[in-house]
């Protein structure tokens, strides 16, 4: 395929490079510069942001981000591999792309960028969850990014946009549409891959909101959704004895049957309850 930017095709880039994917980094590379470049529109209009890549490998996506008219990207990747295919791109697009050789769980990427910041990352899957829930969870809120455009394993996906009474409805649901309009925009077949994974991917789009939907303490909150969800099949009044004192007391003034289990409960009760938790 002729590449849209003047660079080569990504599977000249990756033979150049020697840039096989790795298992252990969660690689699966994405070629097809139409897709990453429709992925790269699912963020919306880039013109006046900075934008934040977790994992670029080759540079699929960096393209398509700088390409649609991103003003900066910074690209985070581990794989010291990647170093000469992406140092290519930066020259293409002078002062547009900054790349950083680090894993993107032990460096503060954010303070790279200069606001308004979006994030946007075909997320390596072994490290894609807990970034999500880093990024969900800052100390302060609004947080620093206006939205995230992330690519997950579809059954990831589907638990970020659950809702109760579903098997797939549990913490991250919870901790994604308290403070984040989350839905899902696209769906990718392995065979859009390199090498093809064993399932689905998807790209959820996550807007964060100006305040949570409704009020709770973030700590409380996240506690008490562990402890429930941990042992989901088990009823309230059992999950959460470990918060101590009367429990089933405190679930009936959240306006909570006790012996109800954690997938049956909305988001909204959640918060009541995880207010009464952080009062007492």
């Amino acid at each position: 395929m002729t590449a849209l930017d003047g660079l080569p095709p990504l599977r000249q880039v990756i033979a150049a490079h020697e840039l096989t994917a790795k298992k252990s980094l969660g690689q699966n590379f994405l070629l097809d510069l139409n897709l990453t470049a429709k992925i790269a529109r699912q963020a919306g209009d880039l013109s006046a942001c900075d934008v934040l890549e977790v994992g670029p490998g080759p540079g699929g996506l960096t393209r398509g981000l700088l390409a649609e008219g991103a003003r900066k990207v910074l690209a985070v990747e581990k794989d010291a591999r990647a170093m000469g295919a992406l140092a290519e791109i930066a020259a293409h697009y002078p002062g547009r792309l900054e790349v950083v050789n680090a894993d993107a769980l032990e460096i503060d990427p954010l303070a790279h960028l200069t606001p308004p910041i979006r994030i946007v990352a075909n997320l390596p899957y072994n490290v894609g969850t807990e970034l999500l829930t880093r990024w969900l969870t800052p100390k302060v809120w609004p947080p620093a990014w206006e939205s995230l455009t992330l690519m997950f394993q579809r059954e990831v996906a589907n638990r970020i946009v659950a809702t109760p009474g579903s098997k797939t409805y549990g913490r991250l649901a919870i901790l994604s549409q308290w403070r984040t309009d989350a839905r899902i925009v696209m769906e990718l077949p392995p065979e859009a891959f390199t090498p093809p994974p064993k399932v689905h991917s998807a790209v959820v789009h996550l807007v964060a909101l100006p305040e949570p939907r409704f009020p709770a303490d973030a700590g409380v909150l996240s506690r008490v959704t562990a402890m429930a969800f941990q042992q989901r099949r088990k009823m309230l009044r059992a999950s959460l004895k470990g918060l101590g004192g009367d429990v089933e007391g405190l679930l009936e003034e959240a306006g909570i049957k006790p012996t109800a289990r954690a997938e049956e409960i909305g988001l909204e009760p959640f918060c009541a309850l995880a207010r009464l938790v952080a009062a007492r």
